[in-house]
């Protein structure tokens, strides 16, 4: 008996959610009445196997749904790694392509003698700062921002040199004094020429920056710290800033990105994801005390970057200090 009534408890939540039929009749089924006919106990059987069946097919169809739902996970797991994957290459191939362009600009001081006199040995100078550039055209003009060489534009005795390392197109690398071709301090931009003596160079190329959208990826390659052809990956975090030149006026327009730019980055290019030049990178705010990028970081405008440099090449100056 106490069998039989926890097989009809068992059923009969069962048959709650599967089945209509008498609760109480079935209980006597289950415990074996003998005042059931033969009719009716064939009946009671036929419905009791066919709700078992059901009961079954519900089951069976839960333990086929999960490994379905296991398998569309893994698909767009798999989907997901395969996006990163692409993402990772399309990264790899950008450096590869655009690094070549981007040069590494050494602030060196000459050493004196004890009379007074200038050595014009470079290795025993001492470098008083290092920055970032990049190759303009395959003449040789790099260009770098103002307070890169800033030193060098204001040398009055000859103790400056700028050393430019930068690769050619056939991946040697090689490294040349830079001379100053042209400066614009208020724009904190500035063209070095060096002697190609026969090389072919890698020339950036130019994209513009009329039409960049915050949110959109951008790249920064240059050289924190020494540390030479490094990239860094970010956003365009806003447009139009206004920071402050060398000179104390103010550079408009400005792009804000999120990508690290830390001492040394200074003059490189920042990139969009095709490769193209979009601006100069030029300043950060720092952590107080770190010296270290904040992630609000700044970079001349291409565009600007374009309007200018041609004059710097042929007259020395920016425009509009010709008159």
């Amino acid at each position: 008996m106490t069998m039989a009534l926890a097989s009809s408890k068992a059923f009969s939540s069962i048959f709650n959610t599967l089945s209509p039929f008498n609760q109480s009749k079935f209980v006597l089924a289950c415990s074996g009445s003998n005042h059931v006919n033969a009719v009716d106990r064939r009946r009671r059987i036929m419905i009791f196997g066919s709700s078992l069946a059901l009961t079954s097919t519900l089951l069976g169809s839960n333990q086929q749904r999960f490994p379905m739902e296991s398998a569309i996970a893994l698909e767009q797991f798999k989907e997901k790694e395969e996006e990163l994957e692409e993402e990772e290459e399309r990264n790899v191939n950008l450096f590869q392509k655009t690094s070549p362009s981007v040069v590494y600009i050494e602030a060196i001081e000459l050493p004196k003698t004890s009379s007074g006199d200038i050595l014009t040995d470079e290795e025993n100078g001492k470098i008083e700062g290092t920055g970032s550039g990049f190759v303009w055209d395959k003449l040789g003009h790099i260009v770098t921002n103002y307070h890169v060489i800033a030193k060098l534009a204001t040398d009055q005795f000859g103790l400056q040199r700028c050393k430019v390392s930068l690769v050619d197109a056939k991946g040697t690398r090689f490294s040349k004094e830079g001379k100053i071709v042209g400066l614009d301090p208020d724009n904190d931009l500035a063209v070095l020429k060096i002697e190609t003596e026969g090389r072919e160079l890698n020339p950036v190329v130019l994209g513009t920056s009329n039409d960049l959208r915050v949110g959109q990826s951008c790249f920064a390659i240059g050289n924190p710290y020494g540390y030479e052809n490094t990239l860094t990956i970010g956003v365009v975090s806003g447009l139009g800033r206004e920071i402050p030149s060398p000179n104390g006026k103010s550079i408009s327009e400005a792009i804000q990105t999120d990508a690290d730019i830390n001492s040394g980055n200074s003059g490189g290019p920042l990139l969009d994801s095709y490769g193209h030049t979009i601006g100069v990178n030029t300043a950060t705010f720092t952590r107080k005390g770190s010296g270290m990028s904040s992630g609000v970081n700044f970079a001349i405008p291409i565009d600007t970057v374009v309007r200018t440099v041609p004059y710097l090449i042929v007259y020395g100056t920016a425009y509009r200090d010709r008159f």
